[in-house]
């Protein structure tokens, strides 16, 4: 079966190794580190095991070290969840189905037990942030404070404008806004928009549930997107007094193109995914200056 998917699709795997060829330090003759079952599977296992091991400690922790803890495995699943995401075209039918559900079951129910009072399925209801508002500018500078996470959720008809640098952001119930963020060190996850506008750094995102939104991105990894459709992507294109600085410090100052390598993850075929698209240049926006917002 593998052979036979091989032959059907190696211009698709020629074009693969064409764009990892800088990433895995190989010459083009070489082939996909997991382009065999085996191989893949037992890097798998190793990982879940890895982070199985961490939910166990998590009941070990101090209450004021479990959401630090969630973090670093959540960051984990977001690795996991990409590995099958990139090696998913030459697995089959069933380890792609099976492996894609799995690395992310067990946390969800391990957070539970470890914060009951948590009533909602967003992650951190609990962070600063902004949230049930319409048809306001809302602004944030996190310069000089030491907030970790930060939540966007339940806005309409909204512009968000975030300057300066936040470890985590989590988006959540959005329609018909624009959102404009400097660096995020850490991860993005975005959940049911509508209508949308994007414009972000961060070194992963994950897009769920989407419809009919714009991404201009600068990532250090390939966006996943899950359940969305009618979404585009383009170059992050945002300035404010600072940034530069900003996006050098948090390892972002580098464009990699890897906006436009996005994985559908819930799309298996070989064949480019319907969902999304890259934003035509006649589309996307100019330069967005936010240098002279004030907070809100």
């Amino acid at each position: 079966m593998l052979d036979r998917l091989s032959n059907r699709h190696q211009t698709r795997l020629d074009n693969s190794l064409t764009c990892r060829s800088t990433e895995s330090k190989s010459d083009s003759s070489s082939s996909p580190p997991f382009e065999s079952t085996s191989t893949f599977l037992s890097r798998f296992s190793n990982s879940k095991s890895s982070i199985e091991s961490q939910l166990a400690q998590c009941r070990l922790c101090d209450s004021t070290q479990v959401k630090s803890h969630f973090n670093q495995i959540s960051s984990s699943i977001f690795d996991l969840e990409n590995l099958v995401a990139k090696n998913s075209y030459f697995l089959p039918s069933y380890e792609k189905q099976t492996h894609q559900k799995r690395p992310i079951a067990k946390p969800k129910e391990d957070e539970k037990e470890q914060e009951p009072e948590k009533k909602s399925g967003f992650r951190v209801i609990d962070s600063p942030g902004f949230r049930n508002k319409k048809e306001e500018i809302l602004v944030h500078n996190f310069k000089g404070s030491e907030v970790g996470e930060f939540s966007i959720s339940d806005l309409d008809s909204c512009e968000v404008r975030l300057m300066g640098s936040v470890r985590a952001l989590f988006v959540h119930r959005l329609r018909n806004c624009r959102v404009y963020t400097g660096p995020v060190t850490g991860s993005i996850l975005v959940d049911s928009v509508e209508g949308c506008v994007f414009v972000m750094a961060s070194h992963q995102i994950r897009i769920h549930n989407a419809k009919t939104s714009d991404f201009y991105l600068r990532v250090r990894s390939r966006p996943i997107i899950e359940d969305s459709c009618g979404v585009r992507f383009a170059p992050y294109y945002l300035t404010y007094k600072g940034i530069e600085e900003e996006l050098r410090e948090a390892n972002l100052d580098e464009e990699t193109e890897k906006w436009s390598n996005v994985d559908d993850f819930l799309w298996l075929r070989a064949v480019q995914s319907p969902n999304w698209s890259v934003l035509p240049e006649n589309d996307r926006l100019g330069l967005v200056d936010i240098s002279k917002s004030e907070e809100s």
